[in-house]
Formats: structure tokens, C-alpha cells, sequence
């Protein structure tokens, strides 16, 4: 029975050479050889075969490795593409900013409608004293205040306005209140200017009557 087990065995080896071709005569006379000692000697054909047994299992798993690194490259592949998508997207917006930035830089935003420090503004005023020092009610209070230099007369002011027709206007009510003296003064980035430096510009803009 032992003997049939091993001359199965070397039947099996032999057909599994026979698939990569014929053996020539010489290849032909070692095996049967090889085989003789194999009959003599069945643990080492039982070795060789556990060897090739091991072998193939060694190949299964490396073949499920590579299939499992082919997936993950897949994946990385695939995040890498999407990051590079969305760098592009980055760019672009980066881009659109700069360019929003440069403009910008070449046309400055308007001044903020509560900011009179900035722009053109008119203040009304209704006086020029050279014994009543008022300053001290100056600070905080943008609709109320002054220019006092040395050795002139303290300048106050009612009132701010970003339309000039909107002081005329305040300008008139407080003429009929009896301050005679009120008058349109205007202040250019907090600096007061000639009102004829800027009155032909807001004279065309004047309001139409009903």
C-alpha cells in the first residue's frame, strides 16, 4: 500500500513536468533516478512535496497582498486626485482675492456714512467768541464743535451733515430762531476748507422744489 503511494506520488510529479514540455533522454534518465531514491526514500518525496505545498500557499497569499496594495494605491490614488482638485480650487479663489484686492487698492471704498472724520462733510456755524471757551463740550459729541486756535476768536459748529443742502436747510432754521450769524462751513478729511474750493460741485446737486 506504501509503495502505491509513492508510485502515485511520482506519477503526479512527472505529469507536472510533462505540462512545461518533454524531457529529453538525459532529463529523462536522472528522473527516473530521482525516482528510485524517491521509492526508497518516501519522507524526502513527502518533504518535497509539503515544500511545494508551502510554496504555492506562499504565492496565494503574496497575490492577496498585492491585490490588497493595489487597492490602497487605488485609494490613495484616488484622495490624491481630490486634493489636488481642491488645491485647485484654492488657487483659483486666492487668485479672485488678489484680484479683488488690487481693485481694491486703486478705487478706496467710500467713507462709512457714521465716519466723519473721512471725506467731505458741512458743519453749520453759529458763532465766533472770544470770551466763552466751549472746548471742553467738544469731545464725543460730533454735532456739536469748534476750532480754537490761539489768538482768535473760538469757532462753533451745530450740527454734520454729508449733503450740503441738508445744512443750507439746518443753516435756514436756525436763522429764523434768530442766530443771524449761521453760515456753511465746510471740513475735508477733518481739515476745513474754502467753501468755494467745493461749493460748485454741490451746487449742481441741488434738490429740485415741489
Amino acid at each position: 500500500m506504501r509503495n502505491n503511494v509513492i508510485l502515485l506520488c511520482l506519477v503526479l510529479v512527472f505529469s507536472q513536468l510533462n505540462t512545461y514540455g518533454q524531457l529529453s533522454k538525459k532529463e529523462k534518465k536522472e528522473w527516473k533516478k530521482k525516482a528510485k531514491e524517491f521509492s526508497k526514500n518516501p519522507d524526502n518525496l513527502k518533504a518535497l512535496i509539503d515544500q511545494k505545498q508551502t510554496a504555492e500557499n506562499t504565492v496565494t497569499t503574496l497575490k492577496g497582498d498585492v491585490a490588497k496594495f493595489q487597492t490602497s494605491l487605488s485609494e490613495k490614488d484616488s484622495k490624491i486626485a481630490e486634493l489636488e482638485s481642491q488645491l485647485t480650487k484654492v488657487r483659483s479663489e486666492l487668485t479672485t482675492t488678489k484680484a479683488e484686492l488690487a481693485q481694491l487698492k486703486e478705487v478706496p471704498p467710500a467713507p462709512s456714512p457714521m465716519d466723519f472724520s473721512k471725506g467731505l462733510v458741512f458743519k453749520v456755524q453759529v458763532g465766533a467768541f472770544k470770551n466763552k471757551n466751549l472746548a471742553k463740550y467738544f469731545d464725543n459729541n460730533p454735532n456739536f464743535g469748534g476750532e480754537a486756535k490761539e489768538g482768535e476768536p473760538q469757532k462753533v459748529t451745530i450740527g454734520i451733515f454729508r449733503d450740503y443742502w441738508e445744512a443750507d436747510t439746518f443753516k435756514k432754521y436756525l436763522r429764523e430762531m434768530g442766530v443771524s450769524d449761521a453760515w456753511i462751513v465746510p471740513y475735508k478729511d477733518a481739515q476745513r476748507v474754502d467753501i468755494k474750493d467745493v461749493l460748485e460741485g454741490v451746487v449742481t446737486d441741488k434738490p429740485k422744489t415741489k
